[in-house]
């Protein structure tokens, strides 16, 4: 059930073979003046213990080396920093292998809200990136607040969290809309009972100014960066609060944080209708395709229609004690389409379903939500919705206001609109008022910011990243016409020289420069 706004970075996805999905993301409230600082020496008094904190490295539990990892310090408040309640966040790096010029620490997050940035740096960064970037930069992370092992939003057990995946997310009848509604109330109501306080202070903002205290705690002066996804979100949110202190800023999948709720939902549901149109069209090329419709995307959109209305009415066995629903069915499909090269495994998972086999769809279903093989869910879902339901007012109230909006999310996506619409549902009954609201973020006087935006994205639309480069005061447009979520990285010579050149020379690409 596609019940969260979940944006993700494909470095994850090449790492676990699928990656995952749903709608949108957020704002953020801007802090006070008094209270943010744009200057180092322009820190409060209250918050100059954090700020002068030194880090105890030591070598990362596990078998990781050449990674250290320590614990910072954060405010839970930073309206009262002097209240005494302190987090701990986990950070993690790797030295600059070398040669070259040592270009200072080079910070990642890979998205999600809720995604880890420390097994995306240790599982990924850190080996994939570049090697002319490694060995100039310290590559490092934070979890944020939170997320994974950064104090980590608790809520439904792994066996209710079974249950809440596969309600039915497209409800047919009054009697189905409550079943969904009681679904988001219970998970909502168990993140109050297990997370408290901690709820009202996961925002994008204080986690944006988690990374300023990182930023200080490693000795650099300028934060260099590099945010995938709702990453984007993130570091164009530390922009706007510390402009003076931006050094090179890839924003790689970008989100647009002028937009409300209910807009950056749907918008993302025509994105993944965008990718789905490409996948139908691969999938007609090859002889195994199991909803084959000449490349058209409507006819390949109404068989995969009609597929979800078979599971609807009778799941299918998996080989385990789980049967693949529509609601897993349809997150399965999703998370595909995040990376191209997945679309084998979807075609192979779509047509074993259609014959009674719903184990790799449910496979793919299971990456999404980041659920292992012994049934054990990381924290990504509770912290995707506890950030987002803070960073943004909700995008419906009640079930009345999705069924308004159910003729525009359909139009979006034939197939998926109904979904995505529901899924929108679920920040209504979150037991947290929203802190933030949707906002143009300018960043005057920070350093050229790089904005990269690929043409097919489902789940960032192209449009978003030229919205946000436009908003920037000095943001600059990088466009990789392409399929999947995110560019750099990912098999684009273009692309990646582009990004390298930039962070390791500071000069940003000529303006809207397009790759392919």
């Amino acid at each position: 059930m596609d019940t969260r706004r979940l944006l993700r970075t494909s470095g994850t996805l090449a790492a676990t073979a699928a990656l995952l999905i749903s709608a949108a993301v957020s704002g953020g409230a801007a802090p006070s003046a008094a209270a943010s600082g744009r200057a180092q020496d322009g820190v409060p008094t209250a918050l100059r213990p954090y700020y002068e904190q030194k880090l105890s490295w030591h070598a990362c539990a596990g078998k990781r080396p050449g990674f250290e990892c320590a614990t910072l310090r954060a405010p839970l408040d930073y309206a009262r920093p002097s209240a005494g309640e302190d987090l701990k966040l986990a950070v993690s790096r790797k030295k600059a292998t070398g040669p070259g010029k040592h270009l200072g620490s080079l910070m990642v997050n890979p998205g999600g809200p809720g995604g880890s940035a420390i097994t995306f740096l240790q599982g990924y960064a850190a080996a994939v990136y570049p090697a002319p970037v490694r060995a100039r930069y310290d590559m490092v992370a934070m979890d944020p607040r939170g997320v994974a092992a950064s104090e980590p939003v608790t809520c439904l057990s792994d066996a209710d969290m079974d249950a809440y995946t596969k309600v039915d997310a497209t409800p047919d009848d009054d009697r189905e809309v409550s079943e969904l509604t009681a679904a988001f109330k219970k998970f909502a109501g168990a993140c109050a009972a297990r997370s408290g306080k901690l709820l009202r202070h996961v925002s994008t903002v204080e986690a944006a100014r988690d990374m300023d205290v990182f930023r200080a705690a490693l000795g650099d002066d300028k934060l260099h960066y590099v945010g995938a996804s709702y990453g984007t979100f993130l570091g164009a949110t530390y922009a706007g609060l510390f402009p003076s202190r931006v050094g090179r800023l890839v924003l790689d999948g970008a989100l647009d944080p002028s937009l409300g709720a209910e807009e950056v939902n749907r918008d993302q549901t025509a994105g993944f209708q965008t990718a789905f149109a490409s996948f139908a069209a691969d999938c007609a090329r090859h002889e195994d395709c199991p909803i084959e419709g000449g490349g058209r995307a409507e006819v390949a959109g109404a068989r995969l229609k009609s597929f979800f209305a078979r599971l609807d009415r009778r799941p299918v066995p998996t080989g385990k004690s789980r049967e693949l629903t529509e609601s897993l069915a349809t997150t399965g499909v999703i998370s595909a389409m995040y990376d191209e090269a997945a679309w084998p495994l979807l075609r192979k998972a779509l047509r074993t379903a259609q014959h009674g086999d719903g184990a790799l769809l449910l496979r793919l279903s299971d990456a999404y939500y980041e659920r292992n093989e012994r049934g054990v869910y990381t924290n990504l879902m509770p912290a995707n919705s506890a950030v987002n339901c803070l960073d943004l007012p909700p995008a419906f109230h009640g079930p009345d206001g999705v069924r308004r909006a159910l003729a525009d999310f359909e139009k979006a996506s034939p197939a998926l609109g109904t979904s995505f619409a529901w899924a929108a549902l679920s920040c209504g009954y979150w037991p947290v008022p929203a802190v933030g609201a949707p906002h143009r973020i300018t960043a005057p006087g920070a350093a050229p910011i790089l904005v990269v935006g690929t043409t097919r994205d489902p789940a960032t639309p192209y449009r978003w990243a030229r919205a946000l480069a436009a908003q920037l005061s000095s943001g600059r447009l990088l466009t990789y016409d392409g399929d999947g979520h995110t560019a750099y990285n990912r098999g684009s010579a273009c692309v990646d020289s582009a990004i390298n050149d930039y962070l390791l020379t500071t000069t940003p690409p000529p303006a809207s420069r397009k790759c392919s």
